[in-house]
């Protein structure tokens, strides 16, 4: 009979790799190759390493903006009373000290980084600019120095004479005393909170206002004019290189670039500036500048003067 169905053959399965097969001098040799979907299995892994990677860095870069910001902002300080340049850099961890703090606030503070205020703003961390009221204020000190230092010619004639019998009067040593007669008030390097150093810069000689100044040597006037926190003052540098300097004048009577000889009068005594009552202050630097202060009473005797 015939068979009601036929048995059919199974088909062979496919193998989803081919055999290639490369001559090698007779010899034969299998080579596997790899299908298309091998070749693909790696992409998800890649793209991942490589998303994570970006989010990893978006990450990090938003960590760092808070970080970045509160290392550049700038803090204030409003100055109480007790308060130093010096205390203040220290409570505050002012990389530089006294000197940078000053250096960031010079037009806030004034000429005289040692007398500062309660009450006073400070920036930390970054240069201030003077507030409008600073700008008021040293515009209304420069208008008086400029009517204080103006004169008649009748004072001017006087002073001539005055310089005359100074110069006359001067030591033999080539140095005098600023100012005859005079007491120390203040010596020098006397600690003390206010003073942003930590000490006082020069001597103070308690005499009334009015008193005759006179330059300790010869000399070139580098600076004369209105000096913030010291008021009136002169500074002028002498043939050895040392600065002297005189503060808190009620008048002057030289300028910038003018030659002076020993004793010769150059303002008269005042209380101008910051002080508690008349006085001058008086300091020997190495430079024309704050902070480059040495002993001036010993200078002075070092040339022969006698200091009280």
């Amino acid at each position: 009979m015939p068979a009601k169905g036929k048995h059919r053959r199974p088909k062979s399965q496919r193998f989803t790799r081919s055999i290639a097969v490369a001559g090698t001098g007779g010899a034969a040799l299998a080579l596997p190759l790899m299908g298309a979907t091998g070749a693909h299995a790696a992409t998800p892994a890649s793209t991942v390493s490589a998303a994570t990677g970006k989010t990893a860095t978006a990450a990090e870069k938003a960590v760092a903006a808070p970080a970045a910001a509160r290392k550049t902002a700038t803090k204030t300080y409003a100055v109480k009373a007790g308060d130093s340049l010096s205390k203040i850099a220290d409570d505050q961890s002012v990389s530089g000290g006294w000197k940078k703090l000053y250096s960031d606030n010079r037009k806030a503070v004034g000429q005289d980084p040692a007398l500062i205020h309660p009450g006073l703003k400070l920036a930390i961390g970054k240069k201030a600019a003077a507030s409008s009221d600073t700008a008021k204020s040293s515009s209304a000190e420069s208008s008086k120095s400029s009517e204080s230092s103006s004169k008649s010619s009748a004072e001017t004639a006087a002073e001539t004479t005055t310089t005359a019998t100074d110069t006359a009067d001067s030591s033999s040593s080539g140095y005098t005393l600023p100012v005859e007669g005079a007491t120390i008030g203040t010596n020098y390097k006397v600690a003390g909170s206010m003073w942003s150093s930590g000490y006082h810069t020069g001597v103070d000689f308690v005499v009334p206002t009015g008193t005759t100044i006179k330059s300790i040597a010869a000399g070139t006037v580098i600076s004369a004019g209105w000096g913030g926190a010291y008021g009136n003052q002169v500074v002028i540098q002498h043939a050895d290189g040392q600065y002297s300097q005189y503060a808190h004048m009620s008048s002057l009577s030289v300028s910038a670039g003018q030659t002076v000889t020993e004793g010769q009068q150059i303002g008269l005594s005042g209380a101008t500036g910051n002080v508690t009552g008349p006085h001058l202050h008086f300091e020997i630097r190495t430079t024309p500048d704050y902070g480059s202060d040495v002993d001036p009473a010993a200078y002075l005797r070092s040339h022969g003067v006698t200091v009280g």
